[in-house]
């Protein structure tokens, strides 16, 4: 009840009588006598069997009329009706979601008969928007072979990079992440399932999934976003589910895979996994033109085997397993309203990790997935549509450890005679036990009114209001003793601090230089202060200085858990379950006026965001936001096109920077350093007391500008070209800023901020502060081509080509690591500047189907990359940065500082590759059913490429700098059969 009753408070507080959802299409028609006159007052209705949207209008008395509101399909049917003509059938006429085609047609002088018409009814360029992007349909992904799931859908869309879990990124979006330089996973994207936001608030990735099955349509906006939308530094794409009609029509399919459909893999022979899918489906009238239904069920299972890459031999086996269920309800009880409501859900279990470079001791087990829910009603009039919705998205992704023993990371000197290896650096249990739930809740309001002025041009005018509420449920437990070490080996005993902050260190390092002042501190405010200073006061001047507790030597294995070194724990000493809340108000305005041949749309979009701690306090508000959006499109005639954009785009702060900041009530932690024979907390992270962060407040949303040039045309009857440029810029990037360094340390060089910059009059009681970095930058220009050949008869065609040119000096997104901390990272600092990691410069994408008349369908794939680039790094604390200079030198006003070594950032490059899939299909109608039996063959000529290399210039214990340590999975053949009527 709460959710109507919110959703009416909005209806009853901003709706008048007209509004819009962008989950349906459109067409204009244009209706003319056989002497090119207009027909006024023609009757025209459109219905289709597979939806239950529809239209019945007339006519204005320019001979046009808008059909609004339809959902995505194929199959509609047009009759057009005046007095004095022939009847007009159309069929099929194809409806996409998001766009409004314009269509002619003429009426032949009464001959007392009905004319049908059938073959191209759908222009192929919508001659008055500038959205980038494709319409990923039901017919290309049933003839194309894909990973059947929306996330690998994306791959077909033109500039989207390989992705290894289905967040692939587009253009500048991010590709790359720190924690583990991760490669291939984008943080940047906008993910809609059925009209519910399911975008990760924490993560940024998608956070639900749904059953390949249902979805009619897939939009995907890549660029020229009008302010409608979000928009952001990656791509947006909104799935639509197939609904009930007034025909019946469901279907039951089984797929599957196994050891033996698979090759043997080249570089881990123990590889294998089997897996098999099905799904049902099944939807109709329960009350005819009035009353309808669709759901589905779908059960996905996979078994893969993993091989210990250091022994080559099995290390583990992990099942997994999910359940899909689905249900769609719709009710139009009048022509003018519009009910819908459905619900989804998609529970998963993942018994282990697949990375081969996980031992079996820091293995985990994952629950994710939730409900979803939406309740939507539209209202349409003569010349507007009214959309309302409410909807709830439920997601949990909950990690379990499989061994509870504590965690132990162990770092050897690359320099030394030992070589460690995978399970000498990564000893005990993963560390520990999270639960969260990460929900969301959006309230809809919006509007659209058309508005035809005759030769003034026409008007669409747009408005709307979005509410959401992101809610983020954790509780994280350590497991052990509590704590989780960072030690040093044994062969390493008598190595001192300074060792450990200047050499290279296989198994990375937890502590940097800036810390040395923090250990000081509280050196100085500890009960044992005498005895510290007796010991490391070398010169007995009563302070301890860099260079005399560099001197420190670690050399006791005391207590330690696994009879390593000591050096590095931080220890759990209190923790409670947390809730934390982030709350947006998004309102947007825009009009599109259409003055022949010219199209201008001129929108502004308003965002503001609040976060709010565990104690419910609001810790951040930020100011409204105005992102204005503009765009001009000049119709050239003969189905032709020019346009321009330019817009901004922001990109909000998730929720893993409220946790950063509002974890005031949940886990306290210890950071400790090893002196001799005691442990010292010098820095405390959570709680109340000093607070691990605070937003500054003067920081402000990242945002992306955009400027878009593009030229489309149609070659032919079904063949369309179309070219495009994009240069973007992204600021205000976000970080979180040591103030001790930044508005004190570092006073009087380059890189000084003064407390104003960030908004405060004095020190903020607080280990960090959130802010914006001053001169931190992502900078893109990209050029697209993309021909395409639609099916209007036997087979479809479409080839790409991107070229991505991506530089930056900060690879921060919504995170917080080490820029903002060391002034080595600094944006300003040298050789920190450089080709973005993650980016791949040149993209190429081919892919077809070929229908035969007999029912045999072939259909192919083809995707080349030219190899992905990244840094030479070291790690600390998980992070991979760029390596660093072994003799360090003055920058700046800043001196004796090892700055990034020249030539580290980007500066590599994997290798390149293309992979090849084919499907073949065969299909047999009997009666009203219809069977339908694929083979799907993933990369064809088994070629089992490269496609990533490691970073770590001191290599994991597993690959060494520059190894190959993950490849294209082996040729595999995927079987399946469907039944459906």
């Amino acid at each position: 009840m709460r959710l109507i009753s919110k959703i009416f408070a909005i209806i009853l507080a901003v709706v008048s009588p007209e509004a819009l959802t962008a989950d349906t299409g459109g067409l204009i028609l244009q209706v003319t006598d056989p002497q090119g006159q207009p027909l006024p007052n023609t009757q025209v209705r459109i219905q289709a069997p597979d939806v239950p949207t529809g239209a019945n209008r007339k006519t204005d008395a320019q001979g046009k009329v808008r059909l609004a509101g339809l959902a995505s399909s194929r199959y509609y049917q047009l009759q057009i009706q005046s007095q004095g003509f022939s009847e007009l059938l159309v069929n099929p006429v194809r409806v996409i979601a998001g766009k409004t085609f314009e269509l002619s047609y003429s009426l032949k002088s009464d001959r007392l008969e009905t004319i049908e018409v059938s073959g191209r009814h759908l222009a192929l360029l919508d001659t008055t928007s500038a959205i980038t992007g494709m319409a990923i349909t039901l017919d290309m992904t049933e003839s194309l072979p894909t990973e059947r799931s929306y996330q690998d859908y994306l791959q077909l869309v033109a500039g989207t990079k390989p992705s290894v879990d289905g967040n692939p990124a587009s253009k500048s979006g991010v590709n790359y992440n720190y924690p583990g330089g991760r490669i291939g996973v984008s943080t940047d994207n906008i993910y809609y399932l059925d009209g519910v936001n399911v975008t990760d608030h924490q993560t940024g990735t998608f956070g639900a999934s749904i059953n390949s099955e249902i979805i009619q349509e897939q939009q995907v906006f890549t660029g020229g976003i009008p302010a409608e939308y979000a928009g952001g530094p990656g791509l947006v794409s909104r799935v639509l589910t197939k609904s009930g009609g007034n025909d019946w029509h469901g279907s039951l399919n089984y797929y599957w895979q196994s050891d033996a459909l698979v090759s043997d893999h080249k570089y881990l022979s123990q590889n294998g996994f089997s897996t098999f899918d099905t799904a049902l489906t099944l939807g109709g009238p329960l009350i005819d033109d009035q009353l309808w239904f669709f759901g589905s069920y779908q059960r996905k299972e996979r078994e893969e085997s993993l091989t210990d890459p250091v022994t080559d031999s099995w290390l583990r086996q992990i099942n997994q397993h999910q359940d899909l269920g689905f249900l769609k309800l719709s009710w139009q009880p009048g022509e003018e309203d519009y009910w819908e409501l459905s619900w989804f859900n998609d529970p998963q279990s993942i018994g282990g990790s697949n990375d081969p470079a996980v031992p079996n001791n820091r293995d985990r087990r994952r629950e994710t997935g939730g409900d979803n829910y939406r309740l939507e009603y539209r209202r349409q009039g003569d010349n507007s549509l009214m959309t309302l919705r409410a909807s709830r998205h439920e997601s949990e992704d909950s990690v379990l450890a499989a061994d509870n023993s504590t965690r132990n990371d162990v770092s050897y000197l690359a320099s030394s005679a030992v070589q460690p290896t995978n399970a000498d650096l990564n000893k005990g249990g993963l560390g520990s036990d999270r639960t969260n739930f990460r929900n969301k809740t959006e309230y809809l309001a919006k509007l659209e009114y058309f508005l035809d002025q005759g030769q003034y041009g026409s008007h669409v005018i747009k408005a709307g209001l979005l509410h959401t509420e992101n809610d983020n449920k954790r509780d994280w437990r350590f497991t052990g003793e509590g704590a989780q070490y960072h030690s040093i080996g044994v062969s390493q005993s008598g190595a001192t601090l300074n060792d450990y902050l200047s050499a290279n260190w296989v198994g990375g390092v937890s502590l940097s230089t800036q810390d040395l002042t923090r250990v000081i501190d509280a050196i100085d405010n500890s009960e044992d202060v005498e005895l510290y200073h007796a010991r490391y006061d070398d010169d007995n001047n009563g302070q301890i200085s860099h260079e005399e507790l560099g001197n420190l030597i670690f050399d006791s294995s005391a207590g330690n858990p696994h009879g390593d070194i000591n050096l590095y724990r931080h220890a759990m000493v209190q923790t409670a379950p947390i809730s934390l809340e982030s709350k947006g108000t998004t309102v947007f305005v825009q009009d599109s006026w259409t003055l022949d041949p010219w199209t201008l749309n001129l929108g502004i979009r308003a965002e503001n965001w609040r976060h709010f701690s565990s104690s419910g306090d609001k810790i951040a508000d930020f100011d409204w936001e105005l992102a204005p959006r503009f765009s001009l499109v000049y119709d050239l005639g003969d189905d032709s096109k020019v346009w321009g954009f330019m817009g901004r785009y922001y990109d909000p702060l998730r929720t893993n920077t409220t946790n950063f900041a509002g974890n005031l009530t949940g886990p306290v932690r210890h950071e400790q350093l090893y002196l001799d024979d005691r442990w010292l907390t010098y820095r405390v992270r959570g709680g109340d007391r000093v607070p691990n962060a605070v937003f500054a407040p003067n920081t402000q949303t990242p945002y992306t500008d955009e400027w878009l040039l593009g030229y489309a045309t149609q070659l032919s009857e079904a063949l369309s070209l179309e070219v495009t440029y994009t240069d973007r810029v992204t600021r205000d990037i976000m970080e979180d800023y040591d103030l001790s360094v930044y508005s004190d340390g570092l006073r009087g060089t380059d890189f000084f901020l003064p407390l104003s910059y960030f908004g405060f009059d004095r020190q903020p009681n607080a280990n960090y502060v959130i802010a914006s970095m001053p001169d931190g930058r992502r900078d893109y220009q990209g050029v697209q081509l993309d021909l395409t050949r639609q099916r209007i008869d036997n087979w479809f065609f479409n080839a790409s080509w991107t070229y991505n040119r991506a530089t930056s000096n900060t690879y921060s997104d919504s995170e917080a690591h080490f820029q903002g901390d060391v002034v080595w990272m600094d944006p300003k600092a040298p050789n920190v500047a450089g080709p973005q990691p993650g980016n791949i410069r040149h993209l190429v994408k081919l892919y077809g189907s070929y229908r035969f008349d007999n029912g045999v369908e072939v259909g192919a794939v083809y995707h080349w990359n030219s190899g992905t680039v990244y840094s030479k790094t070291w790690s600390i604390l998980g992070r991979h940065l760029p390596v660093r200079v072994e003799q360090p030198y003055a920058f700046g006003g800043v001196e004796d500082t090892h700055w990034i070594a020249e030539g580290a950032v980007g500066s590599r490059r994997s290798p390149s590759y293309g992979t090849l899939d084919f499907r073949v299909k065969y299909r047999h109608e009997f009666d009203h059913y219809q069977a339908e039996f694929f083979l799907d063959v993933f990369n064809l000529f088994n070629h089992q490429a490269v496609r990533r290399e490691q970073d770590l210039a001191a290599g994991d214990g597993v690959f060494a700098f520059g190894e190959a340590m993950d490849w294209v999975e082996p040729r595999r053949l995927y079987l399946g059969a469907r039944v459906s009527f």
